[in-house]
Formats: C-alpha cells, structure tokens, sequence
C-alpha cells in the first residue's frame, strides 16, 4: 500500500466509520500514506449496510470513502483485540483517527493521550459533533439545521432546505485532513505530534464565511435568495426558451459583454444596472429584462454565445450529464478499480495535481476483515526485526 505521493512513507491507523473521517484517511491514502481501517466485529464500517444501491454485496455508500486502505476487523471489547490495536498504534503508526463517543476508548484502555505519552511522535486525531464538553451526537443532517445552512437554503418563500450532499460531514473530512497535515508538519520540525479535534458542527459554522460575515458586519439576518446571489447580481439561473442557464457575472465588465450578447448593450448604462450595487437593488427587474432576452434561444445557443464572450455561464446539468462533459472536454474525473467482489469499479477522483509527485487512486475499499492475515502479519515482522536488533 502506499505510492511515491506526497504522504509515502506515512502510516494511519484509522479507527473510524461511517463519513467525515473516513473521506480524510481515504484522500491521505490517495495522496500516498499507507491507511490500515480497524472495523468491527463482525458487522463492520456501518456505512457498509447503508443502501441500495449495493454492488457485488457492498454500498455505493460504503465504497466512496473507502478505497485505499487495508481492512481488519476486531473486537475492541476484548483484550487480544485491543493489544492489537496497541501495537500498530505504538510500533507501526504516524497518525491515528477516530470519531468514537467521547470516553470509548479510554473504556477500552486505548486513550489517545495514553498512546502519545508511550509515542511522543504519534499525531492523534478526533472527529466530534459539537466542541468538547457537548457529548451529543454529530449527524450532518441535524447540523445542516443547527448552523443556519439550512436558513439560507432553498428557494425565498419556501422551506428551510439541506444541501444535496452531506456537506457538514466532507467539510469536517477536509478540515481534518489539513490539521493532521499541519500536525506532521510541525512533527517534522519538533520531533513531537500533536492531538488533532475537528467537529461537525464547527466545520460547518466556519463553512458558512461571508454570510456569517455579512451578518457580523451589519446585524441582519441572512435569508434564502434560491439559485440568485445575497450580493452579486445577475448571479443565478435564468430561464430560456427551452430551460435554464446559470450566469454568474462579477463585475461591471463582464456585466456589459453579457448586454452585447443579449443585443441590449444600453443596459449597462442605465442607472438601475450600471454598478454591482445598483443590480442588487433592482435584482427582480433586472432578471425579467434578461430573461424577456434569453426566452428567444434555447439554452444551448446562450451556452456557447456566452462562453464564447467570456461571460462566466453554463447549463445546469444532471451529474450524469456533468461526467459524459467533463469526459468531452478531457477532464479525466473517474478512475477505474478491480473490487474483490464488485469487479470493474469506477470512482471518483480526488482533485490533487503535482507537478511531481503522482497521485491517483491505490487500492479499491476492502471487504470487510481483507488484510488480517497481512496486518498481524506486519506486526510479526515487527517484533521478529526488534527482537534481531535487541540480540545484535
């Protein structure tokens, strides 16, 4: 396991499941660490029983966080059990991650802060719900709520709406990721790890940037504006002849290209338009003239007109129809895995391009307890290399 990426060399023990944890250790395997998953007995990552969709008996679910790692599954409630996990956290390990309940592993006699005393150089890291001393549950769903997301979701006169995918679960994966790459950084130049805390609920709170800004600076709640924008306009979709097409435009500039293509070029000068300012105050007028000129071509011709001009524009597409385009356009977004049991796997790719180091997709998920026989095997040679080095 592992590749010649940025993070070859580097060992994670990852004890967690279901989602914000896992997309961290599964991007540091991508990026060429070496990630051994502990499951548990016998059920495994919970994630594995989330669906349908299910592939050769395992979740669509379950395989997009998963793939380049090792699978052992153990009983944590047994002693041989956590001894295991003891020794690769002790011999083996640069990084642990977990996101159990506070309290289970010291439960289990496995305190991170117990490892790192017997490893100075183990960095440790740990996914919550909500900031240390608040013990409830971390769900993305419940925290898309609790943070205002959902507030500022949706269309003006409808309901509070979530966001389509679990973001509060992949922006804590992200920020986890980066903390535990600062923490070996700073090992590096101190010799030292360090314990990494990253919450949903933070994660999310700190994800919400310039509307929480927005807010801090004048006191005023945000509110719901649908596909448009708190502070751009024309920045939203607009209808066509024949459907949608998404405008985003930043500037006055490009603000005028986009009247010349639409043959109003005097809308640019008038007072209501001229400046950013001017187009938010009159938002609705302004997306009724654009749209009046947009109903007179199908999406398609706007598409290629405005792109052709410069003017930031696009279709709204299905996420079929966004692959089969980036697949015609040259962007190679998918990666091809052979699965012990789901064969010819196509996955996702994680967004890193070096000038150097390669970085790409090293192993398919595992099926569940995959690797037992290489993992207590790894930590056999281990004790066989120091028991040579201790009679040298």
């Amino acid at each position: 396991m592992g590749s010649g990426g940025p993070l070859a060399g580097i060992h994670v023990l990852d004890l967690s499941r279901v989602l914000a944890a896992p997309y961290a250790t599964m991007a540091l395997g991508e990026l060429g660490a070496d990630v051994i998953k502990v499951e548990r007995r016998p059920d495994g990552d919970e994630t594995r029983q989330w669906g349908p969709p299910f592939v050769g008996g395992e979740s669509a679910y379950f395989l997009s966080v998963n793939r380049n790692k090792r699978s052992i599954a153990l009983d944590l409630r047994t002693a041989a059990d956590q001894d295991v996990v003891r020794r690769l956290a002790l011999e083996w390990a640069d990084v642990i991650v977990e996101n159990f309940r506070p309290g289970t592993l010291e439960h289990w006699n496995l305190s991170l802060a117990s490892l790192r005393q017997a490893n100075p150089r183990l960095v440790t890291a740990s996914v919550r719900g909500y900031p240390e001393g608040d013990d409830r549950p971390g769900y993305d769903f419940v925290i898309q709520a609790g943070s205002g997301l959902m507030s500022i979701t949706g269309e003006a006169q409808g309901q509070p709406m979530k966001v389509g995918v679990a973001v509060a679960d992949i922006t804590t994966g992200l920020y986890l990721l980066s903390g535990i790459e600062a923490a070996l950084y700073r090992r590096e130049r101190t010799g030292c790890g360090d314990h990494v805390t990253v919450s949903l609920w933070e994660s999310q709170m700190a994800w919400l940037t310039n509307v929480a800004q927005s807010y801090l600076v004048t006191g005023q709640e945000p509110r719901r504006y649908g596909n448009a924008h708190a502070q751009l306009a024309p920045y939203q979709t607009l209808r066509t002849r024949d459907g949608h097409i998404a405008v985003g435009v930043g500037n006055d500039r490009q603000f005028q290209t986009l009247c010349d293509a639409l043959g109003h070029p005097e809308w640019a000068a008038d007072g209501h338009y001229r400046t950013n300012p001017d187009r938010v105050q009159h938002r609705e007028q302004l997306q009724a003239l654009l749209e009046s000129a947009l109903a007179v071509r199908d999406t398609q011709f706007w598409v290629e007109e405005l792109e052709a001009r410069g003017v930031p524009s696009g279709p709204v597409l299905t996420i079929p129809e966004a692959l089969a385009d980036a697949e015609r356009r040259g962007h190679h977004l998918t990666s091809q895995l052979n699965h012990p049991t789901a064969g010819d796997l196509t996955q996702i790719r994680l967004p890193w391009h070096f000038g150097e180091a390669e970085v790409f997709p090293q192993s398919p998920p595992p099926v569940i307890d995959q690797h037992r026989q290489d993992i207590l095997g790894l930590l056999e040679e281990i004790r066989q290399h120091r028991k040579d080095v201790e009679h040298d």
